[in-house]
């Protein structure tokens, strides 16, 4: 092969070698200094541990012939999916009510929302693909993506909140071509060998009578075959790029023929050949190199997987905090329905006693209606809220028991600072940047880009496979009771006993491997593809797709940083929001409590009093919406730096099995508190 190699680069012209020489330095260089001027990017946190599993299956591993010898034939069945709810959630359900805090949703949801459900399959299927890689296939690849089918999250009732930049974070799926990445070279390269060993068997029985046209040949008009074939053969490939091939062939066959010695006659044939690849498919870095893709994948699964929990935690948090806010509403609403009420009572009084113009007690009616409409639309809203929330925590919602409970937030969003608000913001970059799902799923892709690379720079190479085989043939069986033994074509003359000596298949078999009838050699196979242009735009591609890829994470380590920042300014401007809103609520309410104590001396009118109602109902509405936004943007730096199961006590392994040994501890929460009449004004003192 090298001389071969060698006689090709000297028999090129003197220019074009000196051509090819330049360019394959011109690349080299280009290739070092665009390899310096990519930026040094901090390793990633993986996902821990390695290979999560849901079930205690382990599917990359396959079924033993021990000690089932068919149980690498018989196929293996999955369990069917649990359908039906948790008994957690019959647990919450008290007087036809489901009293739900955010802790209880979270772990409602680990174990039943259907979207982490459907994402956990994903680990045994990628189990599956390492499965095939270990038997020298190609990989089918799985879905890494974010599964995103759960409804809710967005409510009217919550509005503003987030930083002055609007962020996402981002999406799942790098290694199925998502954030415009290309991925059509992935597994290109020389195909690996079949690393699983074949067993071929062929039994073939043949009766048969054929009419002569001469008796010359077989001595007889008809010439009648019985003819019986046993061939067996043996192939295996090796991960060094070795092919081993066995074959193992064996005859009886009886004869009428006057010229056939022997009748049964035993033949038997055996060849071993050893092929080994030398250049194009050599070594073990090219047929195990999906072995090694397969377990990236794997692991790019365990982190898509993680990166799903922590969206649809959040998503669940967001769909709470809804819930809360619009639970709060409607209490908001009652209250304002009442204050009407109460007004339009109190103006028929007066005007009965004929201190009241007609016209206030339209406009309080006129109010008491407008209330009522908002007081039904709150409510519409509650349950749909309450249904959206049960959907994301529930698997099956036909018992109309549990159809028909409403759900009652139990926790409300503390003010308190997080510790997220005090980190240093740099400190909390570099946090997302080890933690994130990501950054993690891209750098394994760069890791399969990289043994693609490879793989295609092998399949540059001429293929130059070198063989060697032995095989024998041999011969046995009994005389042939119709041999002829005469010395003319004219006459039959049988042989006596013991012409032809008896070879039983004992020392037929014998024969094969004692030197008797041997046939050996060895070779080399050179194949060499004038131009090879394929290979050459597979590898340039190759080399396009993993600068690509690097040109992304470099990209999501910016969006990471933007996000981030983004969501600290969203912390600080939803605290000053809350704390504006808590300011004018308080206003209202000492602006209606004085506006209706001045009605009652006769200073002020129905329309001032309807009017600082609508102001405090206003404020109520946006106290709710700040507390509820400020709640969903903490939630969402926690899903940034990629930190909520660490911050809620959630254990990885629980969560991947859907059972959880702990409840996890949400940090920043209170309990709801009636609301509280306005405080009196009292001067300052000195």
């Amino acid at each position: 092969a090298a001389a071969t190699m060698l006689l090709l680069t000297g028999t090129l012209p003197q220019g074009i070698a000196q051509t090819a020489q330049t360019t394959q330095t011109t690349q080299s260089s280009t290739s070092s200094s665009t390899a310096a001027t990519l930026p040094s990017l901090p390793e990633p946190n993986f996902t821990q541990p390695l290979f999560l599993r849901s079930t205690p299956r382990d599917y990359s591993k396959p079924a033993l012939y021990f000690p089932n010898p068919v149980g690498p034939y018989t196929p293996r069945y999955v369990d069917a999916p649990r359908l039906n709810n948790t008994p957690r959630l019959d647990q919450l359900l008290q007087d036809g009510k489901i009293y739900l805090s955010l802790s209880d949703a979270v772990t409602l949801a680990l174990e039943n929302n259907f979207d982490i459900a459907i994402a956990r399959y994903n680990l045994d299927i990628a189990d599956t693909d390492l499965l095939r890689a270990r038997a020298g296939s190609s990989l089918r690849g799985v879905s890494t993506g974010l599964v995103t089918n759960t409804l809710g999250g967005s409510t009217s009732t919550i509005t503003g909140g987030g930083g002055p930049g609007g962020t996402s974070a981002g999406s799942g799926g790098s290694g199925a071509g998502a954030s415009g990445l290309v991925l059509s070279t992935n597994g290109a390269g020389p195909s690996p060998l079949s690393l699983d060993p074949s067993l071929t068997g062929a039994i073939e029985l043949q009766r048969a009578k054929t009419p002569e046209s001469s008796t010359i040949l077989t001595g007889t008009s008809s010439l009648e075959q019985n003819t019986n074939n046993y061939n067996f053969g043996y192939t295996q490939g090796f991960i060094t790029g070795t092919t081993f091939t066995a074959t193992f062939n064996n005859s009886r066959t009886t004869s009428n023929s006057e010229r056939t010695s022997y009748s049964p006659l035993l033949s038997s044939y055996f060849q071993a050949e050893l092929q080994q690849n030398l250049l194009q498919g050599f070594g073990w870095g090219i047929n195990g190199r999906f072995i090694i893709q397969a377990k990236n994948d794997r692991r790019i699964t365990d982190s898509a997987f993680r990166q799903q929990l922590l969206y649809t935690i959040n998503q669940v948090e967001n769909i709470y905090w809804a819930l809360v806010s619009a639970y709060e509403d409607v209490q908001s609403k009652e209250r304002g329905l009442e204050q009407s009420k109460q007004l339009a009572s109190d103006n028929r009084k007066q005007l009965q006693i004929g201190t009241l113009a007609p016209l206030d007690v339209v406009n309080a009616d006129s109010a008491v209606a407008s209330d009522q409409q908002a007081l039904i639309a709150s409510q519409t809203n509650l349950e749909y809220q309450q249904l959206v929330m049960k959907q994301a925590v529930a698997r099956n919602l036909e018992d109309p028991t549990l159809a028909n409970a409403p759900v009652i937030p139990t926790d409300r969003v503390s003010l308190l600072p997080v510790a997220e608000e005090n980190i240093p913001v740099e400190d909390l970059i570099r946090q997302a940047y080890a933690n994130n799902p990501a950054v993690e799923q891209s750098v394994l892709t760069i890791k399969n880009d990289e043994i693609t690379l490879k793989a295609v720079k092998n399949g540059l190479l001429p293929t130059v496979n070198a063989y060697a085989f032995y095989s024998a043939n041999a011969l046995g069986g009994a005389q042939n009771p119709d041999y002829n033994c005469a010395t003319t074509f004219s006459g039959f003359t049988p042989c006596a006993v013991g012409t032809v000596p008896t070879v039983p298949y004992s020392t037929t078999f014998g024969n094969l491997f004692n030197g008797s009838g041997p046939d050996k050699g060895a070779g080399v196979n050179i194949t060499i593809p004038i131009r090879n242009r394929q290979a050459q735009a597979d590898q340039i591609r190759s080399q396009l797709e993993y600068r690509q890829a690097q040109m992304r994470l470099q990209q999501i380590y910016t969006q990471i940083r933007i996000q981030v920042i983004n969501g600290r300014f969203a912390l600080t401007n939803d605290r000053a929001q809350v704390q504006a809103a808590l300011a004018a609520q308080a206003y209202a309410a000492q602006s209606l409590d004085a506006e209706e104590k001045k009605l009652h001396l006769g200073a002020s009118t129905t329309a001032n009093v309807l009017q600082m109602q609508r102001n405090l109902a206003t404020s109520d509405d946006n106290v709710l919406s700040a507390q509820a936004a400020y709640a969903k943007d903490r939630a969402a730096l926690y899903q940034v730096v990629a930190d909520t199961l660490e911050h809620y006590g959630i254990s990885l392994n629980d969560a991947t099995n859907g059972t959880l040994t702990q409840a996890p501890i949400i940090p920043g929460l209170a309990k709801p508190e009636p609301p509280k009449p306005p405080t009196p004004i009292t001067p300052a003192t000195n």
